[in-house]
């Protein structure tokens, strides 16, 4: 075993002891950052090589900073994104819910698709939209000024039109237009607010999290604008919680305009997103 190796296995633990998450995978991807090799080169760094300054990485992963903080990136589906405070940073199980919103959307009749990604924060979902929907025409719409300027960073050269504005009124011109309409918005309730990791509570932005006691406010806000986007047949596809599943498709009536309203699960098998369809007139 190399120094580096040796190094990372008491960072292993000390990220252990922290109560991180994943604080081997952590401890490998942070040695990776700081020497510049892959996850699977660090057996290959010599022992001369080794930088001190990994244990400063440590000690913020240890304080339960964010590890794509730390390494200013975060991965999604086919993208490396830049990431930093002021950004929600894209989560594992958010990819599941736009793998089905590109499968939706290839399978529609539509040559150029018009999508629209509410809440686009770093711009994650509507840039995999973009990426795998070639001739789709993909707009993100973020409220956030802070956001923004990660949103407008990994959009810079893409298809992605970015647009500033409110989830609840956004975009007035497309009325009617839009083939689909994606968004993985706030919903964990503000009474859940202890509960949550502290690499989200402390670090992520608070209106990238929370929305209202039951966590449901701006996804019911959602509702509305994506009835009023959505030519009829359009489809919505919206995130929430694993403990919400009961209770979105229900926001999603055919008294208001829809049809065929589901819930769908993640890859851990839990309810993670729900999906439906504009009624036809």
């Amino acid at each position: 075993m190399n120094l580096l190796l040796a190094e990372v296995a008491q960072a292993t633990q000390r990220l252990a002891d922290a109560g991180v998450p994943s604080p081997r995978f952590d401890a490998e991807e942070l040695a990776a950052f700081v020497h510049g090799v892959k996850r699977g080169e660090l057996h290959h760094v010599p022992d001369a090589d080794f930088d001190a300054r990994y244990w400063e990485t440590i000690a913020r992963r240890e304080a339960r900073e964010p590890l794509q903080h730390i390494t200013g990136r975060a991965f999604f589906r086919y993208l490396e994104l830049q990431v930093g405070p002021g950004v929600f940073v894209p989560r594992p199980e958010t990819e599941s819910v736009v793998g089905w919103a590109i499968d939706a959307v290839r399978a529609m009749d539509v040559v150029e698709p018009l999508i629209v990604d509410l809440c686009t924060g770093s711009g994650a979902i509507a840039l995999a939209m973009a990426q795998e929907v070639p001739r789709s025409r993909v707009h993100g719409v973020e409220l956030s000024e802070d956001a923004l300027r990660w949103t407008r960073k990994n959009a810079e050269g893409s298809r992605v039109n970015v647009h500033r504005g409110d989830a609840l009124s956004a975009l007035p011109e497309l009325d009617g237009q839009v083939d689909l309409v994606i968004s993985n918005p706030p919903y964990i309730p503000l009474t859940e607010w202890e509960y949550v990791a502290p690499e989200a509570r402390d670090h992520d932005p608070q209106m990238a999290l929370f929305s209202g006691e039951d966590g449901l406010d701006t996804i019911r806000g959602i509702e509305r604008t994506a009835h009023r986007l959505l030519r009829p047949g359009g489809l919505v596809v919206i995130e929430h919680a694993d403990t919400q599943g009961g209770q979105v498709p229900w926001i999603f009536t055919e008294e208001r305009g829809w049809a065929d309203a589901a819930d769908h699960p993640d890859l851990n098998n839990r309810p993670r997103f729900a999906t439906a369809r504009k009624a036809m007139p």
